[in-house]
């Protein structure tokens, strides 16, 4: 697969070191990316390299667990590509590149998004749909942003210097995707995104949660086939196909005084995140936290404040200095709100790297 612009970029010590370039291949993003590690002297040789940790999205019911991925394994792994074709067939290819590029004694781990949400409990993660299917076919909530929304929750608590079991916390991953997870007991009990990352709240160009007779009502409308319209609520919806203008939530911001349609994308996205914080807040019976994370959640202090003031009734107020101002992990809300709302940075890579860590350093056989 070759990337019309692509753009690299790599991080070291604040500084960052960027190139666009025409027509990339995974292959040679990964030989610039090595080349980069060389001249930085992060490495002499490729060999150097202990393992390479990968985020998938799906692993269904199959991969509960981070795993590395083998020539015997990496078939199954290509069969979920159904799950989620936007995602998994991409990040398959870059393993199996990655496979072809460095030693065969490198190991190459996946850890999925999906892994967190098997623990949620029945009653959340299956649809209503004859119980048969859903066992058969593994048609389940499988979420996406597993990875962020565990180690954000994490995270929470650290601040907060609480278990995390003790916790009842909604955490809101707002970014071009957006996904909303309610976590009780340091599990998570219920998730916005479903049995692929379409459902839930609008996304960036993604529809969200649509009545599933809106399909074939539009194939017969449009004379299109299924995958048309799919691709349709994938690529040409959300905040892009209500506002006409941008999938960026900067400037459907920026545009609302003056765009009718613009605000509505806004209003549209806000009213669904607040759905969800609402519905959570009463499937649990309260909450304690509120945590806003990803490019959208940690970056737009106007946002949260829109869907924090909707949610007033439940008791739950800002503190406006403390959520424009200040930099890092925060406690943004007034001191008699009735929970406490955070801004808490996620670190999705910093996850992965830990999940590669520990499964490489198992004895062999556990």
């Amino acid at each position: 697969m070759n990337t019309p612009e692509a753009i690299f970029t790599i991080v070291r010590n604040g500084e960052d070191f960027t190139q666009q370039i025409s027509n990339l291949t995974y292959k040679q993003g990964i030989e610039l990316l090595f080349d980069q590690l060389k001249h930085l002297h992060l490495i002499d040789a490729v060999s150097e390299i202990a393992a390479v940790g990968h985020r998938v999205v799906v692993g269904a019911t199959i991969f509960k667990h981070p795993t590395q991925i083998t020539s015997d394994n990496i078939g199954k792994l290509k069969a979920l590509n159904k799950y989620a074709p936007l995602h998994n067939p991409v990040q398959v290819e870059c393993i199996e590149t990655l496979m072809d590029v460095l030693p065969d004694t490198t190991p190459q781990i996946a850890v999925f998004d999906s892994q967190f949400y098997l623990n949620m409990p029945e009653e959340t993660a299956l649809y209503a749909i004859p119980y048969d299917y859903s066992k058969k076919y593994h048609i389940r909530k499988y979420g996406e942003h597993g990875i962020s929304h565990e180690y954000v929750l994490h995270e929470t608590a650290n601040f907060l210097k609480k278990d995390y079991h003790d916790l009842k916390l909604v955490t809101l991953h707002l970014g071009g995707g957006a996904s909303i997870t309610a976590s009780q007991d340091g599990k998570p009990f219920d998730t916005s995104m479903g049995f692929t990352p379409l459902e839930g709240l609008p996304m960036g160009t993604r529809s969200g949660s649509v009545d599933p007779a809106v399909v074939p009502f539009l194939m017969n409308e449009l004379h299109m086939t299924a995958d048309q319209i799919i691709d349709i609520f994938n690529k040409k919806s959300g905040l892009l196909g209500v506002s006409g203008i941008s999938a960026d939530m900067r400037d459907i911001v920026s545009n609302s005084a003056t765009n009718p349609r613009a605000k509505l994308a806004y209003d549209m996205f806000i009213n669904s995140a607040v759905k969800y914080i609402g519905g959570y807040f009463t499937e649990m019976g309260g909450l304690d936290v509120i945590t806003f994370t990803a490019g959208i959640g940690e970056h737009q202090a106007s946002l949260r404040t829109d869907v924090i003031n909707r949610l007033a009734v439940l008791g739950i107020k800002l503190d406006e200095n403390r959520n424009q101002n200040g930099k890092g992990p925060r406690v943004i809300s007034s001191d008699d709100s009735s929970v406490q709302v955070l801004m808490i940075p996620t670190n999705e890579e910093l996850a992965i790297a830990r999940s590669v860590k520990k499964l490489t350093n198992e004895p062999k056989g556990e």
